[in-house]
């Protein structure tokens, strides 16, 4: 995949996990809730249909009461190699108009497990819209706060 420093975020990171495990840290629910957002914020009301057209869905809870709608869709589902989503468009790829969360520009999210060494090297790609959407959310920390998750991710992984 080509980058386009303008417009995409990219995260590599070496997992100490097989591939098939990151996987199921990205698709089960009760797993994905552990680790996806940095501490002591929470993913609640979980949905993630790992398929093309599949619903992704979440409410992003805050630690002073605060709740955001987050919904989506899966673009591509590849077993333990690929999952591509996006919160530009619902379920069955429907676009729709995007809400105002308050949680930043939409993207488009590209994440590549492959096996290296013992574990797993996860690529993560946020691709935006444009170069403005992308430097509004380097300017909110968003980078940072995907090496929190990863961080997460890995200590989760390790301890399963």
């Amino acid at each position: 995949m080509k980058i386009d420093p303008e417009r995409d975020i990219l995260l590599s990171r070496l997992l100490p996990a097989p591939p098939a495990l990151v996987w199921r840290c990205w698709t089960e629910p009760a797993l994905f809730a552990e680790w996806y957002l940095p501490k002591p914020w929470q993913a609640r009301d979980l949905v993630l249909e790992a398929w093309p057209g599949g619903r992704f869905a979440m409410t992003v809870a805050g630690p002073e009461g605060q709740e955001f709608p987050v919904t989506g869709s899966f673009l591509v589902a590849e077993p333990a190699r690929r999952l591509v989503f996006t919160d530009l468009m619902d379920a069955d790829f429907a676009p729709f108009d995007l809400p105002d969360t308050s949680l930043g520009p939409s993207f488009t999210a590209v994440v590549t497990l492959a096996p290296e060494g013992a574990g797993t090297r996860q690529i993560s790609v946020a691709r935006h819209r444009s170069a403005k959407d992308c430097a509004e959310n380097r300017a909110s920390g968003f980078e940072a706060g995907w090496q929190v998750t990863a961080d997460q991710l890995a200590a989760l992984v390790a301890r399963l």
